[in-house]
């Protein structure tokens, strides 16, 4: 691959129309290469040893916020296969180099250690026939034990390439973690500024790819007000009602079908008794949308929502003992974002799926590549393995056979080292 090419990748900028074939040549290079083919016959013969990982990863235990345990284990993972400079920052996360020739912004390749699951969830991993299930044994475990399958390759391969490749296992990348670890490495890390490039293996199925970063807005309103009984005070406002004045607002805000723009009243609580008028009741609300703009529209909208429905219900009731408020709190807050089609990364990874007779689906989804988008660097979220459903349910599983899933970390590998400049 010529230098201009990297350089354009790595700094975001636009290849000019001459040199458009040139990705598919670069990686039909690479792939048919001595040191790939060696790189491939390791994913080949490793795929038990994924299996192992994968299985090993999921039954150490990481709720949201309490991910250490697996932290250590990763981190001992990617010691134990020859990485430099392995540690486990301030946030959590879990960072391991593999150097390159020369000098120049790093290629990150991320998984997740976190799952939606809660403390106390049994993990314990179920094989039937060629499947795996367990809660999180996808989402992002097969994630991780990817990673390590393609280190063992590249390291199987003697593969070098020009920029450095930074592996990671971030923490808070589900729910209410808020992109926390991503956020931090590009933020507040050490490699903060010196990230050129993002992948994120956190996807399943032969086909899609993450091209562009779903963003999301989530809130906790608490409403209280005097509160009292249920027959004796009767009249008197209810924080209840502007909950519901809330809700029902909120469901007849209109938002576009594309860019696909979405929101829902999603928990409720509070309360005393069925007999009790209540002090306090709570909402929570989640809103997302493909266009940061969009999503700025529906939040915007949202909170008006709020203030009217408190209004209304001072309004509507006695408020002789208090008025009825709304404490509004950003719980979640995910930056929308994309990679443009014609970047170099997304046609690499074209090019790295068409060596397969495979044609790219582009996706928009909400992983850890928004963050990196919303900055305006390249990244795009891949498989971590070719089959998989109910993910985020007791009932997750993953297709554990050989043939798809080694043809996926084959075009991961491939994608990689072309922007990471293989040599």
């Amino acid at each position: 691959m010529r230098p201009f090419l990297l350089s354009a990748l790595l700094l975001g900028l636009t290849v000019p129309a001459f040199a458009q074939s040139a990705p598919d040549a670069a990686v039909r290079q690479i792939v048919a290469g001595v040191p790939f083919k060696r790189a491939a016959a390791a994913l080949d013969a490793g795929h038990d040893q994924w299996i192992a990982d994968t299985i090993t990863l999921t039954e150490i235990p990481a709720p949201p916020f309490k991910e250490a345990a697996r932290a250590k284990a990763f981190a001992d993972m990617l010691r134990a296969r020859g990485l430099s400079d392995v540690e486990i920052d301030a946030e959590g996360n879990v960072l391991g180099l593999r150097k390159g020739t020369a000098a120049g912004p790093v290629v990150v390749v991320s998984a997740h250690l976190d799952t939606v699951f809660p403390e106390g969830t049994n993990v314990k991993v179920r094989r039937e026939g060629e499947k795996l299930h367990a809660p999180g044994v996808g989402d992002d475990s097969a994630g991780l034990a990817t990673i390590l399958s393609l280190i063992d390759a590249m390291k199987a391969g003697d593969i070098r390439t020009r920029r450095d490749i930074l592996f990671v296992g971030t923490v808070g990348e589900e729910g209410p973690g808020d992109l926390r670890g991503v956020r931090h490495l590009f933020t507040k890390g050490k490699y903060q500024g010196r990230i050129g490039a993002f992948f994120s293996i956190d996807g399943g199925g032969l086909q899609s790819v993450t091209t562009a970063g779903t963003g999301s807005k989530r809130y906790r309103i608490t409403y209280k007000g005097p509160g009292g009984h249920s027959y004796g005070a009767f009249g008197l406002v209810n924080p209840m009602g502007a909950l519901a004045g809330t809700v029902t607002g909120l469901y007849q805000i209109k938002v576009p079908a594309k860019p696909k723009t979405t929101y829902s009243a999603s928990v409720v609580g509070g309360g005393t008794s069925v007999n009790s008028i209540p002090q306090e009741v709570w909402l929570e609300v989640d809103m997302r949308s493909e266009s940061a703009a969009e999503l700025a529209k529906v939040e915007r909208q949202f909170l008006d929502v709020v203030a009217r429905s408190v209004a209304a219900e001072n309004a509507a009731r006695d408020t002789r003992e208090g008025k009825v408020t709304a404490d509004t709190k950003k719980i979640g807050d995910r930056p929308a974002g994309q990679t443009p089609a014609t970047s170099d990364i997304v046609r690499f990874t074209e090019a790295a799926y068409r060596t397969e007779g495979i044609n790219v689906r582009q996706s928009a989804s909400s992983t850890d590549s928004n963050l990196p988008m919303s900055l305006g660097i390249p990244a795009l979220t891949l498989p971590r393995g070719s089959s998989g459903n109910r993910a985020h349910a007791p009932d997750e599983w993953i297709g554990i056979e050989k043939a798809d899933n080694v043809k996926v970390r084959r075009i991961v590998l491939a994608a990689i080292l072309a922007t990471a400049g293989a040599n």
